[in-house]
């Protein structure tokens, strides 16, 4: 018997007790790890974003006008790229001058900008990730992966989620998703980490409670 009628015949026995070829095969896949409440899921975004090294940033709704303000001061950025959707009371307060997410816009000219703000489709608390779907909130993808400063706002809690399955459920897969894990980075093969080569070398999200109560890291 050669190695490939041993590997076939390995096959056979583990389906031997599998169902005909038109049985559905059902499959109990876990559609999160572990049990846990809202506000443990937020927080298991929070620290994986970080872990990312993301800055993350908690704040009320009625604060973000100045939070993000605050943050676009503290970079200094004198421009800012704004979604055509953006709820315009965001950047009510912020100092930058806001410019349009137009499809004439050439990479040079958004290489030249120093910020953008968007929102997100929806946030991964167990892989930190937030994903983009192109909504007028968010913009074309460009504008989130040309300039080098990327502010991104999560409404807490509605757009977490625990798991990448509990994502997929609310996505339309037709949109032109990005998915996002921190700020773009790669390393060579000494592991010397380099950021920003394929997106933003500044990745900051804002995560906001309609609660009072909720925690402001600024």
């Amino acid at each position: 018997m050669n190695s490939r009628e041993r590997i076939l015949g390995r096959v056979r026995r583990a389906l031997a007790d599998a169902p005909g070829e038109d049985a559905p095969i059902e499959r109990a896949y876990l559609r999160e790890h572990g049990d846990r409440s809202v506000e443990e899921t937020v927080e298991l975004l929070a620290e994986n974003l970080a872990d990312y090294r993301a800055i993350v940033h908690r704040c009320t709704t009625a604060d973000l006008p100045a939070t993000l303000a605050g943050m676009l001061a503290a970079r200094g950025a004198k421009t800012v790229v704004v979604p055509p959707g953006l709820e315009p009371s965001w950047l009510a307060e912020a100092a930058a001058e806001r410019l349009p997410d137009r499809g004439e816009s050439t990479p040079d000219e958004l290489d030249r900008v120093d910020s953008v703000v968007t929102a997100c489709a929806v946030a991964i608390a167990e892989t930190g990730t937030i994903v983009l779907d192109g909504s007028s909130d968010q913009g074309r993808r460009r504008i989130t992966l040309v300039p080098d400063h990327h502010i991104c706002v999560v409404r807490v809690p509605d757009q977490v989620v625990s798991s990448v399955p509990q994502a997929l459920e609310r996505l339309d897969p037709v949109r032109p998703l990005t998915w996002i894990s921190g700020p773009s980075a790669t390393s060579d093969i000494e592991l010397d980490r380099v950021e920003g080569v394929h997106g933003p070398r500044t990745l900051e999200v804002v995560l906001v409670a309609d609660q009072a109560s909720a925690e402001v890291n600024s």
